[in-house]
């Protein structure tokens, strides 16, 4: 896939920051509570308006992320509840001119592009407060024209008023077309406004959704230029993608009492999604005053500390499920290298890779740098010497530098359960004819 310059840093970036934070963090339940707890939109209103959060810094944030390895961020400017974290002119729901009188996306944008971090803008379509969104076009014709200007007017802000945005992170689509939300119009305007920007695939609800959950997201083929897996991982080929993920178990939105994913499950979905050829956009719900739960923090530092060492087998890191390797863990591919993420240490002191049809010249134990001696014959290569105790607590690294691109033998180019079966017929013929023979 050939890209234009101006969006070689995405697949170059591999990791970064969603941020989803607004009035909804004071309710301390997630970030769609107004929603799903049927509250009083009046009471929620008063609420928002009187939210006050005194410990938003948001170079606090781009510190964490960049100590985590991230190389970008995503900020919710304005979530399902409609409340803005910008000083809309279309609307005085917002921080400018509420109780923080501060506007948090000039804050964020100044403060991450300091940080040298890439800066990305995610914006709802949906506002739950306007009736004409529920009602739509059919049947609320001219309330569903001002709420679509509306609509409109406020990405206009938000890309004319920031400076460069490298990222506009769509959301909210359903239950409405794209022909509903004039998105044609909508990318033109954004492409005049910000040429270089990259836009995502939600101005759609799916005609043919890919996951249960890809209709409520609202995937598209047709709009944007990267798509969204989201709490999955799953490449598309031919266009960019990134899955975005919860670093607890379920909630985006700050949320009391929330249960967290470890630093090895999160690490993994950095692996697995470098490893199919993507991007992980890893989620925080910052409390109601704006810090960071310490969970996160924590967590975060470990992968940093991990990718200071192993970051050159994930950024700019290629799809690199070149030959099964499961039993141990995953693969990606850079150049003429091809970097064994080792999930399962099993302190045996050698490891066995089949499958790779391309000369190795040189194996490292990335995590300490020591050489490690190998043969490679026939179908296998076979790593010898390895520590018996895992170099470090999360995954341990071997760089092969091969002498071309890594390619697998015939057999080996399918995993398990795909490609033509009979390609391991010869394999299945060497068994014999012992006691295990049917016939």
């Amino acid at each position: 896939m050939r890209l234009p310059a101006h969006w070689q840093w995405f697949p170059e970036a591999r990791f970064g920051m969603f941020v989803h934070w607004g009035p909804y963090a004071a309710y301390g339940r997630g970030e769609q509570v107004l929603f799903r707890e049927h509250l009083d939109p009046r009471d929620y209103e008063r609420r928002a308006c009187a939210w006050n959060p005194q410990g938003y810094d948001p170079a606090r944030w781009a510190e964490t992320a960049k100590n985590a390895g991230m190389r970008y961020a995503v900020l919710t400017t304005r979530h399902h509840d409609g409340y803005c974290l910008w000083g809309s002119k279309a609307t005085d729901y917002t921080s400018a001119r509420q109780a923080p009188g501060r506007d948090f996306v000039q804050e964020y944008t100044d403060a991450f592009r300091t940080a040298g971090l890439r800066v990305g803008l995610y914006y709802s379509l949906a506002d739950w407060r306007i009736p004409a969104y529920w009602e739509g076009p059919e049947y609320d014709p001219q309330g569903w024209t001002v709420f679509c200007d509306y609509i409109h007017a406020q990405v206009c802000e938000l890309l004319s008023d920031y400076g460069p945005i490298d990222i506009f992170w769509f959301d909210g689509a359903w239950p409405h077309s794209a022909g509903d939300w004039r998105a044609e119009e909508l990318v033109a305007t954004i492409r005049s406004l910000q040429p270089g920007i990259l836009v995502n695939n939600r101005l759609d609800r799916a005609a043919s959704p890919t996951s249960p959950a890809a209709e409520s997201a609202g995937e598209s083929r047709s709009l944007g230029d990267f798509s969204t897996p989201e709490h999955y991982i799953t490449a598309e080929s031919g266009r960019l993608w990134e899955s975005c993920q919860v670093s607890t178990w379920r909630l985006w939105g700050y949320t009391a009492g929330e249960r967290w994913r470890p630093a090895d499950v999160l690490l993994d979905m950095l692996v697995e999604a470098a490893g199919k050829g993507g991007n992980l956009l890893l989620n925080v719900g910052p409390d109601a005053e704006g810090r960071l739960p310490e969970e996160f923090t924590l967590r975060t530092e470990q992968i940093g500390a991990w990718m200071r060492v192993h970051g050159e087998a994930i950024y700019g890191s290629e799809a690199g499920e070149v030959c099964e390797f499961i039993t141990y863990g995953r693969q990606t591919q850079k150049a003429n290298n091809l970097y064994l993420i080792i999930r399962f240490w099993d302190g045996q002191g050698a490891l066995t890779l089949s499958g790779l049809e391309t000369a190795v010249k040189r194996a490292v134990l990335l995590t300490t740098g020591q050489e490690i001696p190998f043969e490679q014959a026939g179908d296998c290569l076979h790593l010898r010497d390895l520590p018996a105790e895992p170099p470090t607590p999360l995954f341990p690294v071997i760089r092969l530098e091969c002498a071309g691109p890594p390619r697998p033998l015939p057999w080996a180019a399918d995993r398990l359960w795909s490609g033509d079966p009979r390609r391991m017929t010869p394999w299945a013929s060497l068994r014999g004819t012992g006691a295990n023979a049917w016939r």
